[in-house]
């Protein structure tokens, strides 16, 4: 199973198609969208291709690949335009691991699920920056960053598969891998 995790789209329709795009270059399985899907949030720029409802759109036509998980800049009204589920979480299985998807804003490495255990993968957005860590319990902390507003200024996705993570620009070009 191999699966593109990205977040914080922020109604980019053009970086959301970006990643439409490689998510069938890459010949993912699924796609998990860390939630801050339609909206900017007050603190943040407008992202180049703001158009929500395009956003919209392109993310209704891959329902059935697609998993969202509800952001902090996500509304109810969010929910009217969509076809798909915001969910507070979201539990895998991959390979061998637990993979728990979540936005961030509530669980992160300082604030572990309790059902998360050694070896086990939370996967968080919401602070726009990309990167994996081990958190003192052994679970291991990754953020695939941000694909419209990046705050280490590379916008960024992740996927994950049953040997690592490996993560990505939004033109494709790999940016380094965490091998399990």
């Amino acid at each position: 199973m191999k699966v593109l995790v990205f977040s914080d789209v922020h109604g980019s329709a053009y970086f959301c198609n970006k990643v439409i795009n490689l998510y069938h270059q890459l010949d993912c399985h699924q796609a998990v969208l860390l939630g801050d899907v339609y909206y900017h949030g007050p603190r943040n720029p407008l992202p180049q291709g703001y158009e929500p409802m395009s956003v919209a759109d392109l993310l209704n036509s891959f329902d059935g690949h697609l998993v969202v998980v509800k952001g902090n800049c996500d509304a109810e009204v969010d929910q009217m335009i969509s076809r798909f589920t915001f969910k507070a979480s979201y539990t895998q299985k991959i390979g061998k691991r637990k993979v728990f998807f979540t936005h961030g804003h509530k669980y992160h490495e300082k604030n572990l699920p309790k059902s998360l255990k050694q070896g086990d993968v939370l996967f968080h957005g919401h602070t726009h920056v990309a990167g994996v860590k081990v958190a003192k319990s052994g679970v291991l902390v990754a953020n695939p960053g941000s694909v419209s507003l990046p705050k280490d200024g590379c916008n960024s996705f992740a996927v994950i598969d049953e040997n690592g993570i490996a993560f990505y620009d939004v033109n494709g070009k790999n940016l380094g891998a965490y091998k399990f």
